[in-house]
């Protein structure tokens, strides 16, 4: 070992820096700060946890990370990156300012340096370059990943021939070329400028125009054949084409989002307003799907006609049906009760809920809607790649991408002042700006429906971001946002006025018992700032039928009401209370009885209860083969008001009036995880003392014969051995036999696909499987 000395005492060199070669050694030589920068904009790498910096690097160039770090870039960001990955070797800036052409709207000339610059630092603080001593490389995977038309443009003519035509060398020849190009070959040219190069040239001898345009273009080299039916344009002939410029439009900075302005106080209240009718909403569904539920379709979901039904009870558009429908699921309310004929029903999750104040039931709400991955806007469309149509709660509304653009919308307007709704058509340009890989081609409907969706979800009030929107999205404890809400919430009512034209108005939100007693004893009429409730023969016999007596209808109505028992109202439930139970229905299948024998013979007579196949057995019975229920429902539809009677001759109360699914274990939903601050810190702390390790196992391995070989996990195989197919370079593994030895040996991969890798050892082809590799270690 080399050393000096210093007053007769022999002190160790420095050793010398090692070279950066490649993003593990960039990566090896970064600071904590950087390390725990790169695991905060790449969460994805933390999980699991690397053993070390080295298996950290292998992880960062795997093609399932750089894709998801690359959807994530926005098109400032993609565009730099886009056109640096033109460039072979280290980056030049002077041509990479180039090839992105002049400043943009949001850039003058000279401030466009430094913005590009930061742009750079960026991507590598991603690990999508990395810097060696001649300056910034983009990352072999990143190119890949980028697919073989970067920005649109071709392959180099030196990556279809092998070499360069001197045509194309020269700038100045290829520019006199190109001026000389006869009409229908401009055309082509014109067509295949801005991508994508690929074209389809005439058949052999064609005529035509364009025909003798492609060959012109294709004897002269500014077209290549790259196979029997398809010319590319060259990457040379792209840009000079374009000017240089990689881009047509480049877009270093978001556009302006604008739009309409309300005061905070009115987007917050028409927020409340919203939330005070959707939960009555989820009320009035359970409320029908209790005593009613209706089945779930085999192939899971519910059927076209009960979401009709369901929309005609709740009174709402179909869509917004489906919207209610699929955010009581999402927020465990409602199930499939899981037996035999399985049925939709509310949970017993809802009957908890209910019982909750009114903001905390939309703040579990809210949640559930964040995150879940359904998107009920296909509810009534077509399924991918299949027919028919999709059923709400059915498997075909669950959507991924869903949680994710949920949150991008949220977080435009998050970022508006408060109080402004924006257009959609400018969210739209927002989001293909913030996320130009990720978007699909449905945007312009998906931006709508989430708009729609937090419109009556109350996260937006006007079409502008709510107080409690903004607590949403800032991802706060239920009893904060409860607390966010609950001021902007109507103020629960408990009375009602009760008017002679048999209708009640309920001033405000109803909760509780008396909400439960006005939905049983009168249908909803309209809903808004007020409810008006309707009362009819058949919603006061739903009443009697739940076991109220007439006593106890009249007596909580006149509780209830701060206005007096109107005369007709008195006299419909009187009525109605005469002629319940007058006929008594049973089993045979089925009996009726009356003692009316009047209204016996009607009955017998009567064309719509022909299926029921009455028959007189006695003066005041009637008997029918089907059951007691299915007569109910034929007398009662028939204007009739029977009663069910039970074994002993009594008045039959149903000792329950409302189906449940069973209990079940909630599955959690999957979350977006990040990487704060104390979890970098760990992270990377434990990645130091891991490479440390690694070292020292590579320091006593390189004191054996042989060539160093530590043991490598599989992802750090895999990019070890991609690499060294990439540079057609060795690399010395360790590889189990067998017999359960492990054999060292210079193996030349050539690729790896499926699992395997095949390449040459000692002069021999071998194929080798990736999960006997113990090791691998360039040479």
């Amino acid at each position: 070992m080399p050393t000096s000395s210093n007053a007769g005492t022999d002190v160790a060199a420095p050793a010398a820096p090692q070279p950066v070669r490649s993003l593990a050694d960039d990566i090896r030589g970064r600071t904590d700060d950087e390390l725990r920068e790169l695991l905060q904009r790449r969460p994805d790498l933390a999980r699991p946890a690397p053993a070390d910096l080295t298996s950290l690097a292998a992880r960062a160039s795997t093609r399932a990370s750089v894709h998801r770090a690359l959807d994530s870039l926005d098109r400032a960001h993609l565009q730099v990156l886009e056109a640096a990955a033109l460039q072979l070797g280290a980056l030049d800036e002077g041509l990479l300012l180039t090839h992105l052409g002049g400043p943009d709207e949001h850039s003058d000339e000279s401030s466009m340096g430094e913005r590009v610059r930061g742009l750079l630092h960026s991507l590598w603080s991603s690990a999508l370059l990395w810097r060696g001593a001649d300056g910034l490389h983009v990352t072999r995977t990143v190119v890949e990943a980028l697919g073989p038309h970067i920005a649109g443009l071709g392959p180099t003519a030196a990556e279809v021939r092998g070499t360069t035509p001197a045509a194309l060398a020269d700038p100045a020849r290829l520019d006199d070329l190109l001026s000389s190009a006869p009409e229908p070959a401009r055309a082509i040219l014109d067509r295949l400028t801005w991508g994508p190069p690929l074209a389809v040239p005439p058949a052999q001898g064609a005529a035509g125009k364009v025909a003798e345009g492609a060959r012109w273009l294709l004897t002269e080299g500014l077209l290549l054949a790259v196979s029997a039916d398809q010319v590319v344009l060259p990457r040379e002939v792209g840009l000079r084409l374009r000017g240089g410029r990689v881009h047509r439009d480049l877009l270093l900075g978001p556009p302006a989002v604008e739009g309409r302005s309300h005061e905070a106080a009115v987007v917050d209240s028409a927020a409340g307003q919203q939330v005070s009718d959707l939960l009555v909403l989820v009320d009035e569904l359970a409320a029908e799907w209790g005593p009613r539920p209706p089945r779930v379709l085999r192939a899971g979901g519910l059927a076209v006609r009960d979401l009709r039904r369901l929309a005609q009870v709740l009174d709402v558009p179909e869509r917004r049906a489906a919207f209610v429908a699929e955010l009581a699921l999402d927020a465990g309310l409602v199930g499939d009760d899981g037996s035999l004929e399985p049925v939709w029903a509310p949970t017993p999750a809802y009957d908890d809920w209910q019982q909750l104040p009114g903001a905390s039931r939309w703040a579990r709400l809210a949640q559930a809607w964040l995150v879940s991955t359904r998107a009920s806007h296909l509810v009534g469309g077509t399924p991918p790649g299949g027919s028919g149509t999709v059923n709400a709660l059915g498997p075909d509304v669950s959507w991924p991408p869903a949680r994710g653009l949920r949150r991008d919308v949220l977080g435009e307007l998050e970022r508006l002042p408060e109080g402004t709704a924006p257009e959609r058509e400018a969210v739209v340009q927002a989001l293909r700006w913030r996320r130009p890989r990720r978007l699909p081609p449905t945007v312009d409907a998906v931006v709508g429906a989430v708009a729609e969706e937090a419109e009556w979800l109350g996260v937006t009030g006007r079409g502008a971001l709510s107080h409690a929107g903004r607590a949403l999205l800032a991802e706060a404890d239920a009893d904060r946002l409860a607390e966010a809400m609950h001021a902007h919430l109507p103020a629960p009512v408990e009375h009602v006025l009760l008017q002679a034209d048999l209708t009640a108005i309920a001033p405000g939100p109803l909760e509780g018992g008396l909400a439960q007693f006005m939905r049983l004893v009168a249908d909803v009429e309209s809903r808004g700032g007020a409810t008006v409730y309707r009362f009819t023969p058949d919603s006061v016999r739903r009443c009697l039928d739940a076991g109220w007596s007439v006593d106890q209808v009249l007596s909580a109505l006149t509780d209830a009401s701060h206005t007096p028992l109107p005369q007709p109202l008195d006299y419909l439930v009187r009525d109605v209370a005469r002629r319940h139970g007058q006929t008594r229905v049973g089993s045979v299948g089925s009996y009726v009885r009356c003692d009316d024998e009047a209204t016996l013979t009607a009955m017998l007579a009567d064309r719509a209860l022909s299926p029921l196949q009455l028959r007189k057995i006695a003066p005041t019975v009637l008997v029918a083969p089907v059951g007691a229920p299915t007569a109910l429902d034929f007398l009662r539809d028939a204007g009739y008001a029977p009663a069910a009677e039970s074994a002993e001759g009594g008045l039959l109360v149903p000792t329950t009036g409302h189906h449940r699914t069973p209990p079940r274990r909630s599955q959690p939903t999957p979350t977006i995880h990040t990487v704060d601050d104390d979890l970098a810190r760990t992270l990377v702390g434990a990645l130091r003392a891991g490479e440390e390790s690694a070292a020292y196992q590579r320091a006593e391995l390189a004191s054996r014969p042989g060539p160093p070989l530590p043991s490598t996990d599989p992802t750090t195989t895999l990019a070890v051995l991609r690499e060294a197919a990439a540079d057609r370079q060795g690399v010395w593994i360790g590889y189990s036999d067998a017999a359960g030895g492990v054999q060292r040996m210079l193996f030349y991969p050539e690729r790896v696909e499926g699992g395997r890798v095949h390449g040459t050892a000692d002069g021999t082809a071998r194929t080798l499987s990736i999960h006997r590799v113990t090791g691998a270690s360039a040479n």
